[in-house]
């Protein structure tokens, strides 16, 4: 499994960002050693379009928000089997529990709701998110376990690149985000 390595003040977080796979390769992830993580390269211009001015993904903890996966092994093949889900699900429910200022998740992609529905439906016996598509959801106020939770688009990979009115929604979505943890 692949776990990010996070130097921060667990109290600093006040927003999560659930991500749907780890990459193949560790280096590539969002605290990856690579010079270029590659998935910086597409989460990072989402965020200077929300209007953050980021860098780094230092930057990005030290506005309060960190990054993950949902799930902790890298997929080998285009879908993600419920197994996979199903083995990282303790990691990341632990992972939650880490910030003890938690505000918001926000869940980018589909296996990223599906994990956290999965979370939220053995704890509360209901779905934090019901099932639609993302743009028909994403402008409605969603709560579960004291959370706002945030139902967006995948942040990583190339094709955000190429779909412009996804990489425009998932833009706003940061930035109502961010709006509601400042306030």
């Amino acid at each position: 499994m692949q776990l990010p390595r996070l130097c921060t003040d667990p109290a600093a977080i006040l927003a999560v960002m659930i991500n749907e796979v780890v990459p193949e390769r560790p280096e590539d992830d969002f605290y990856g050693s690579a010079p270029e993580p590659m998935y910086l390269t597409t989460a990072l211009p989402l965020f200077r379009r929300a209007g953050l001015p980021v860098s780094s993904i230092r930057d990005v903890t030290d506005t309060g928000i960190y990054i993950t996966n949902a799930v902790k092994i890298p997929k080998k093949q285009t879908t993600v089997p419920q197994e996979m889900i199903e083995e990282s699900l303790p990691v990341l429910e632990r992972e939650l529990v880490l910030f003890p200022n938690l505000r918001a998740v926000m869940l980018m992609g589909d296996i990223a709701k599906k994990a956290f529905n999965m979370i939220t439906r053995r704890k509360t016996g209901k779905n934090a998110i019901p099932s639609g598509s993302t743009y028909k959801l994403r402008s409605t106020p969603f709560h579960a376990m004291g959370l706002r939770i945030f139902p967006s688009y995948i942040m990583t990979g190339r094709n955000i690149l190429i779909e412009k009115s996804k990489t425009a929604m998932a833009s706003e979505d940061i930035r109502a985000m961010l709006e509601f943890i400042r306030s």
